[in-house]
């Protein structure tokens, strides 16, 4: 969480859940039983964990199904903090020397939650995505782009009719921060992370951006930047506006972050500061079109293969 003392939401994985904030209702998991096949990654950084397991096992089905569960650790509430120190909590010692001691401290219930995201049904694919793998860097021209990776993301026919739900206030309507309605130059900037969603369709990532696109990122850097401010009292000069490559899903979206929290995936090889590549396609119009662009894929993706057997030695 971004440690300024006035932040905006605490900024979380994008796997079709809304800000935990606005999701306190008491529901039920979507399968019955859990047995734990696998750790498939954990991060102690992070305070993350992904779990693979077995559920449904007493429906008759010896087998059981697939499912995925991400436990994560909320980030502290400023606004909570005390209470977790009044009364008289419940402690244990781990040691005391001097000045210093420590303690595990066992918080209330309203105040000890785990972020808890469920991907089930799940399919080895989708399994696959969650394991640790080791990255590796790969570079990208424009012509490996249109000839290698478009060609590959058209023929892997990825759903992104949740990110159109979205737009078309089908879900998550009161995760909504701020709407420019033009649908050509117009955008939602969503309480998802937070992230502003282009209304524009058709437009997939940082390599399809040309100068006719100017309008649109000019507006969400301004009026996002302005909303946040009125929202969260944020300054746009305490914030990182940026968009990734490759990006989680194509649909052009731009991220808005904090800078004293390291979001997932802001790393250099991967971030590109809206701001600059607005100037990159005001300087060179076919900027993105003739760079080669440097990121990370995984060891297993078939991509990394795809774009290595194009290198030149």
């Amino acid at each position: 969480m971004p440690t300024e003392p006035s932040t905006i939401p605490p900024p979380h994985r994008r796997e079709g859940s809304r800000h935990w904030q606005w999701c306190l209702r008491p529901v039920g998991l979507p399968f019955s039983g859990f047995r734990g096949q696998k750790v498939l990654r954990e991060s102690e950084r992070d305070r993350i964990i992904f779990l693979h397991g077995k559920v449904n096992e007493d429906s008759g089905d010896t087998h059981g199904e697939d499912a995925v569960v991400i436990l994560e650790k909320t980030p502290f509430q400023v606004e909570n903090v005390a209470q977790l120190l009044t009364g008289r909590p419940e402690l244990k010692l781990q040691f005391s020397n001097d000045i210093y001691s420590t303690y595990n401290l066992f918080p209330p219930r309203h105040l000890s939650d785990i972020k808890t995201t469920v991907v089930y049904p799940v399919t080895e694919k989708q399994l696959q995505k969650y394991m640790r793998q080791d990255p590796r860097l790969i570079r990208e021209t424009g012509d490996d782009y249109r000839s290698i990776t478009l060609p590959h993301l058209e023929s892997q026919r990825l759903s992104i009719q949740w990110v159109y739900n979205i737009l078309d206030k089908k879900a998550e309507a009161d995760c909504t921060v701020f709407e420019n309605p033009d649908p050509s130059d117009g955008f939602q900037l969503d309480d998802l992370y937070l992230i502003a969603i282009c209304h524009r369709q058709g437009i997939k990532s940082l390599q399809d951006l040309t100068p006719e696109h100017l309008p649109l990122l000019r507006n969400i850097l301004r009026e996002g930047q302005e909303a946040i401010q009125k929202r969260y009292q944020v300054t746009g000069d305490r914030l990182r506006v940026y968009l990734l490559y490759l990006p989680s899903y194509y649909h052009l979206h731009v991220h808005f972050t904090a800078l004293g929290f390291e979001a997932p995936g802001s790393g250099e090889e991967q971030a590109h500061l809206l701001a600059e590549v607005i100037e990159n396609l005001e300087c060179d119009p076919k900027h993105y079109q003739e760079r080669t662009l440097t990121f990370a894929l995984r060891t297993d993706d078939p991509l990394l293969q795809l774009l290595q057997g194009n290198q030149r030695p």
